[in-house]
């Protein structure tokens, strides 16, 4: 009778076993269907590569999303795509680990990445998403921001990012200066010193020749690198800081309604497409 139990349990706990291990097959199998695509994690940026997905055709957004969209406004995926939500300067180092990425052109430059060749796909309008200088509300009108302004929006400001970036980064500069403007006292700046943070690639580069501009006047440009989107706002709302240069408005727009801060765009200088890129996957066939 002992034996008849033992058998009985023997193909019981075999037959467990066998469901167990075809389930798990079939749940892998399934999950191999499933593409990985790595996005920013903060609000505007995440929306903005959520709406180049849907401009690639790759997924439909519940249209009343907009630009704060995330995946759980996202009413189709035929594709089955998962996404990881990664701090915007860490989406490059998650290409090794998913199909897809979708980076900033900045990022992208940072991690050796270049746009104009590399990308699977990139944003065909990026125009709600110019790169401006920040500044505090109520500071716009100072000489020393006008200065620091009118430098930004130089023709040499702007050459150096055609001739820099090869379409990696695209100047909006409509009316280029020559560096200066006409209403400030430069005599009475000389000597002062205007503080910018910004990111290293492309921000920094760029203010680089600003830097020059403003040396023929006298005025000394400090920059501060930073690599995250946080402290750039945090600085200047404080006053520690005179402007940042590293966000475009709808970005900029949510900081403010989230932190209760108080900056302003003092001049649109640049756009950088957003652009899907290859990780694992190195064409876009899979999505297909």
């Amino acid at each position: 009778m002992r034996k008849n139990i033992t058998k009985k349990l023997t193909k019981l706990i075999t037959a467990v076993l066998a469901l167990t291990l075809t389930f798990a097959l079939t749940a892998c199998g399934s999950a191999s269907k499933g593409i990985t695509i790595a996005i920013p994690n903060d609000t505007t940026n995440e929306a903005r590569a959520l709406l180049l997905l849907q401009e690639l055709g790759y997924i439909k957004l519940d249209p009343n999303a907009g630009i704060t969209a995330t995946p759980l406004n996202i009413k189709e995926n035929p594709k089955n795509i998962t996404f990881h939500e990664v701090e915007a300067a860490q989406v490059p180092n998650t290409l090794k680990d998913v199909d897809y990425a979708i980076i900033n052109a900045n990022y992208a430059l940072d991690a050796g990445i270049n746009p104009a060749t590399d990308a699977l796909g990139l944003e065909n309008s990026s125009s709600s998403y110019v790169n401006i200088l920040a500044v505090k509300q109520g500071r716009e009108e100072e000489p020393i921001i006008k200065a620091l302004v009118a430098a930004i929006e130089s023709k040499e400001v702007a050459d150096f990012i055609t001739k820099t970036y090869d379409g990696a980064v695209i100047s909006v500069i409509d009316h280029p200066t020559d560096g200066y403007d006409a209403s400030v006292d430069y005599d009475a700046l000389n000597g002062q010193t205007v503080s910018v943070a910004a990111t290293p690639t492309p921000h920094a580069e760029i203010l680089q020749i600003v830097k020059d501009i403003l040396a023929k006047k006298g005025i000394t440009l400090k920059i501060l690198e930073f690599t995250d989107y946080v402290q750039p706002n945090n600085v200047v709302e404080s006053g520690e800081v005179d402007a940042n240069y590293f966000q475009h408005v709808p970005y900029l727009e949510d900081f403010n309604a989230q932190n209760g801060t108080h900056l302003v765009s003092a001049s649109g200088v640049h756009v950088e497409p957003f652009g899907l890129y290859g990780g694992r996957q190195t064409t876009l066939d899979a999505l297909k």
